[in-house]
């Protein structure tokens, strides 16, 4: 797994924290110092820059942040300030405490994040908000969609490959959906919540021998709603999760308008963990590369943001 957004080799906070400073100091802003200054460091290092930033000029870095800049590149700098964990616990804070339920963000974490992210995740929010998350999240959904959800916040996906499970886990779901009138649900649910990714490709390997369909097509056809989509990252996610983000950030982009909010989630997340391999299977996949994708839709300082977050160009 390869990020494109690495450690600076020779990093200094309080210069850093100089150059930003300077960059907001008087009469405009430059946006520019602070893209190239953020994107080329880590995150770790982003928050050594935020503490001494504060040391030197008793001020909250963020908070100038925000002050000085506006529109989706402030959430975009924003996102990249924020410690990873910290940036889940808040993102599913809102997609639960918004407005209705933001069942997209719900299903893009739950879905993605390794186990023991998944706990550090349950760990922190609570610290931030007092509250549970699993609780919060039964509150505000429902059905199978909130029993899928609750078993990936278990965080408990079994190790490795359970041979002699295989051809069960496969016939399981074979009947419980095409072989059947109606779906149930619950097998679906059961095993894709609770099997490792490895064991689950060889099921998907067993199930398309004895269905002739792809799990993700019986999905589509058997389920719907929040269920579906959430059913559909499990399964894509046992498969890649850069295949994963791929096809999210080409969804995010494709057609008319941008989902701004899944570009700057999947961007400022990803890029220091697998972006690399993002860019690759968004090759693959698409007919074109993430990189002229990114600038066909976006514009300004937020375009040179995410080009410099996706690193190069896969033409």
């Amino acid at each position: 797994m390869l990020g494109t957004v690495k450690a600076s080799p020779n990093f200094n906070a309080s210069a850093d924290a100089e150059v930003l400073q300077k960059a907001m100091k008087g009469l405009g802003t430059d946006e520019d110092a602070i893209l190239q200054l953020l994107t080329a460091r880590s995150n770790a290092q982003r928050q050594e820059i935020k503490n001494t930033y504060k040391t030197l000029f008793g001020k909250d870095l963020i908070d100038d942040l925000k002050g000085e800049l506006g529109g989706k590149f402030e959430t975009l700098i924003v996102a990249l300030m924020t410690p990873p964990i910290a940036y889940d616990v808040t993102s599913l804070r809102n997609a639960i405490k918004g407005a209705g339920t933001d069942e997209k963000v719900l299903v893009e974490i739950l879905s993605s994040r390794t186990p023991e992210q998944v706990k550090d995740i349950i760990a922190a929010y609570r610290q931030e908000y007092d509250d549970d998350l699993e609780e919060d999240v039964c509150g505000d959904t429902s059905g199978h969609f909130k029993r899928l959800l609750v078993i990936l916040l278990q965080a408990n996906r079994q190790k490795g490959i359970q041979e002699g499970n295989i051809e069960a886990d496969a016939q399981a779901l074979f009947k419980a959906g095409e072989e059947k009138f109606g779906t149930d649900e619950q097998s679906f649910v059961t095993i894709l919540g609770n099997r490792s990714a490895e064991h689950l490709r060889k099921v998907f390997d067993a199930y398309m021998k004895m269905s002739g369909y792809e799990m993700e097509e019986s999905i589509q056809r058997e389920t719907s709603g929040p269920l579906r989509d959430l059913l559909l990252a499990v399964v894509k996610c046992a498969r890649s999760v850069p295949a994963y983000f791929a096809e999210t950030l080409y969804y995010a982009m494709k057609g008319a308008g941008t989902d701004d909010n899944t570009l700057i989630r999947v961007m400022a997340s990803r890029c220091e963990v697998d972006m690399m391999d993002i860019r690759n299977e968004f090759r693959r996949m698409f007919a074109c590369s993430l990189h002229s994708m990114i600038k066909g839709d976006t514009g300004g300082d937020y375009r040179k943001a995410l080009l410099l977050l996706c690193g190069g160009d896969d033409a």
